[in-house]
């Protein structure tokens, strides 16, 4: 019996929340609403924050469960910047410096694949969600809750998403 789940609903629809500063965080979890609190935090007045804003050391209890992806422009790809250890350990392998369609190739052709990251780079807006795993990870991670946020190098264009996420089993109790 595979380890990885082979659950995956071509089609299905995702619901993703656009968030703002005045974003009620109260029903997050905590870990990813102080991951969302810092990004707000590290911004520049008016811009996004860029990649030399964000200090790993600032916020080292979340560093496993953060992943990065690199957002190439022309033609538009997604390429894992890092995956910490939290992420590795349910995709069950390491996928820092791989593309994001050859991690996930199941993904490609769906329109909910990557249709979130390109309401950030379009809003310059974070995005929240909690529901069922879309990529295929750890059989028994079934429910995720994850923020991504957009850095800019420049404050404007996207050229990275960072995202906290938390996996949970089927019973509900965090990985």
């Amino acid at each position: 019996m595979p380890l990885i789940s082979q659950v995956f609903e071509p089609r299905r629809k995702t619901s993703y929340a656009l968030c703002t500063a005045a974003t009620d965080r109260s029903g997050w979890n905590p870990k990813l609403a102080r991951f969302y609190e810092y990004w707000l935090a590290i911004a520049p007045p008016g811009k996004l924050p860029g990649r030399q804003h964000f200090e790993p050391l600032d916020i080292p209890e979340l560093l496993p469960r953060i992943w990065m992806l690199d957002v190439l422009h022309e033609p538009r790809r997604y390429r894992y910047r890092l995956a910490g250890t939290k992420e590795v350990e349910t995709l069950q392998r390491e996928v820092t410096g791989r593309w994001f369609d050859e991690v996930h190739p199941h993904l490609m052709g769906e329109p909910e694949a990557t249709g979130r990251f390109e309401a950030m780079i379009e809003s310059r807006l974070a995005t929240y969600r909690k529901g069922r795993i879309v990529a295929l990870h750890h059989k028994d991670h079934q429910i995720v809750e994850n923020v991504m946020c957009p850095f800019a190098r420049d404050g404007v264009r996207v050229d990275l998403i960072a995202a906290c996420s938390i996996l949970y089993y089927s019973r509900g109790v965090e990985n």
